[in-house]
């Protein structure tokens, strides 16, 4: 028979996963108090989808790459690397913006496939690999650069992370565009949650109450129509939004319901037991330090499109933002335990933070203080959890 599962038990099934939720929630309350409500206010909501776009964005990769039970330290040299060689060919060479789009992509997988022979076939810890990746692609930067600046970009290249869909259905003093985009995405967002809660019953697995699964929607979608009601009394709809939304529903697909993303799970959660069940770790291991390298291409387009030019000391430290937003958004040290959407929580928390301090005038000294001690305490709280589970 069906079960169904109370508040608490809801909260008390996966603490790894409630917790950072109540904890982004009581952030996100704590600093709007702090900030006189300048945090939630319709400019500044846009300017945190801007601003840290291309860190969630590494954050999806990185969180498959700590899954399997590796790490990348390289990411932040690869979004200066690909977003200096779009800059030489789009500006310095003059050639049209897509072209500049597609090289770097292009260089993101051949860095992405060269680390990953290494990692899978060779044997060379991740660690290692993408340290001297780091190291590698930090002086291509420079080297392509000419230590150098190089900027603007035409326009079309901008608009790729600063530009804006609206005004396409109107709207008085909102974008009524940026309101139906949402409210579709809601729909199928709802769909997809009563198809997954009619399957589990169908297979007799326990679910919320109805009621409460009812009011879980009701949730959810005001907080996601208050989003969207935010950005339409901005600018609109931004298109890194748009970028970043289809790359969380593909990789939610890709690491939920795909022989691939089970794979991954399967191998950092027991290597031995993954080669014994016949999974082909090396090309698995592989194709996710390929695909990292594809994001960290996507990120360099986004931020040296964000920037409006490429810098020789781009990406610094954006490696260790990516790796603090999947920690704290549950991704377990030892593999096997992590979700994408739990990263982009862990990198929302990070950025409302920062976001947050920087409106209060926080000396940029004691946010890193604050960011690595919630980082320390995330990371606390897993091994906590782990005990816990352990001496039941």
């Amino acid at each position: 028979m069906t079960g169904t599962a109370s508040i608490r038990e809801l909260l008390t099934r996966n603490m790894r996963t409630s917790g950072i939720y109540i904890a982004f929630v009581a952030i996100i309350a704590l600093f709007t108090i702090l900030t006189d409500g300048k945090l939630l206010s319709a400019g500044n909501v846009t300017n945190l989808v801007l601003q840290y776009s291309y860190i969630l964005i590494l954050a999806i990769g990185m969180v498959m790459v700590i899954i399997a039970g590796h790490i990348d330290l390289s990411v932040g040299s690869v979004v200066a690397f690909t977003g200096a060689v779009s800059a030489v060919l789009v500006i310095k060479h003059d050639m049209p913006w897509w072209v500049g789009v597609i090289a770097a992509l292009v260089v993101g997988a051949l860095i992405g496939a060269w680390q990953g022979f290494w990692v899978a076939f060779v044997g060379i810890p991740a660690f290692i690999t993408t340290l001297a990746g780091m190291l590698l692609f930090r002086g291509l930067t420079w080297l392509v650069l000419d230590n150098i600046s190089l900027s603007p970009f035409p326009d079309t290249y901008q608009k790729i992370a600063g530009g804006f869909q609206n005004g396409l259905f109107g709207g008085n003093g909102y974008d009524v565009f940026t309101l139906v985009v949402f409210a579709l995405a809601l729909v199928g967002y709802f769909f997809s949650a009563w198809r997954t809660r009619a399957a589990r019953v169908a297979y007799e697995q326990p679910v919320e109450a109805f009621p409460l699964f009812v009011v879980k929607l009701v949730v959810i979608g005001a907080v996601v129509m208050w989003f969207a009601w935010q950005l339409a009394h901005a600018r609109g709809l931004p298109n890194v939004l748009i970028i970043l939304a289809v790359l969380i529903v593909v990789y939610s697909m890709v690491t939920s319901r795909t022989v691939f993303g089970r794979h991954v799970y399967a191998i950092g959660g027991n290597l031995a037991a993954a080669m014994l069940s016949g999974v082909k770790v090396k090309w698995v291991t592989f194709g996710v330090m390929l695909n990292m390298g594809v994001l960290a291409s996507v990120a360099g387009i986004v931020y040296s499109s964000r920037s409006n030019g490429a810098q020789p000391a781009a990406g610094n430290m954006f490696e260790l933002d990516a790796i603090a937003a999947c920690f704290i958004g549950g991704a377990a040290v030892t593999g096997g335990v992590g979700r994408v959407t739990g990263a982009m929580v862990g990198g929302l928390v990070m950025a409302t933070m920062s976001n947050g301090m920087s409106l209060m005038g926080v000396d940029q000294s004691i946010q890193q203080i604050v960011k690595g001690l919630v980082l320390l305490l995330a990371v606390a709280f897993d091994v906590y959890n782990k005990r816990r589970a352990g001496a039941r």
